[in-house]
């Protein structure tokens, strides 16, 4: 992904977890917060420790980030979000990952409708 779609600054990933506005299931949390500045959607990861080895942990972020890059048409623009990646996901293979992640973002109104672009 492109350097315009990520949220490095601490500040501003803090400001998501403090936002009102979250959903998650039993393995993945997002947050988000609408109305930003961008032209662009932006979003980052959180994983902890807990998930495994380094390894496992690059291996997860590189699926999700493949995810949102494959989505992105219909990803809603102005838009920062937060993935909080749970431990028990690292039972997931790469199927039920993007079912999961694309159902939470449906569920928050990230996602336009294929029949709402027109």
């Amino acid at each position: 992904m492109k350097k315009k779609y990520r949220i490095k600054k601490k500040s501003e990933i803090d400001v998501l977890f403090k936002g009102k506005i979250k959903k998650g299931n039993s393995y993945f949390t997002i947050y988000i917060k609408e109305e930003s500045q961008n032209a662009n959607f932006r979003f980052a990861m959180s994983i902890g420790r807990k998930y495994g080895n380094a390894v496992s942990r690059n291996k997860i972020k590189r699926q999700i980030r493949s995810i949102i890059r494959l989505n992105q048409e219909t990803i809603k623009k102005e838009i920062d979000f937060v993935i909080v990646i749970k431990p028990q996901a690292n039972q997931l293979n790469y199927d039920e990952i993007n079912k999961y992640i694309l159902n939470l973002l449906r569920n928050l109104k990230i996602m336009e409708n294929e029949n709402e672009k027109n």
